[in-house]
């Protein structure tokens, strides 16, 4: 059996490369990534205290936050693919919507 600090520092490393991608990157997809890997990190915390504990209500939390990250991903792309037809770019730096 697996120890859950293994799982806790996996979960760690994978939401610190999700922050520090975050703030380095400047590419809108990266970002969107970055935000997504953040989210799988904290689900997988999730799991394994569910598991430690042997409680189901962790793994429904975690269905839960499948579901929004899904439309979230189905919402940000279809945002992400608008912003780029209307800037023909993807830098965050130039995209700045409040000027024509």
């Amino acid at each position: 059996m697996v120890p859950i600090a293994y799982y806790l520092i996996l979960a760690a490393i994978l939401f610190s490369i999700g922050i520090g991608a975050f703030l380095i990157k400047r590419n809108i997809i990266t970002v969107f990534m970055s935000i997504e890997l953040m989210l799988n990190a904290v689900n997988l915390t999730f799991v394994a205290f569910a598991h430690m504990r042997h409680a189901v209500q962790g793994q429904i939390f975690v269905f839960f936050v499948m579901v929004v990250a899904a439309a979230e991903a189905a919402v940000g792309l279809a945002i992400i693919i608008s912003v780029f037809r209307s800037r023909q770019t993807l830098d965050i730096d130039q995209i700045n919507l409040m000027k024509n």
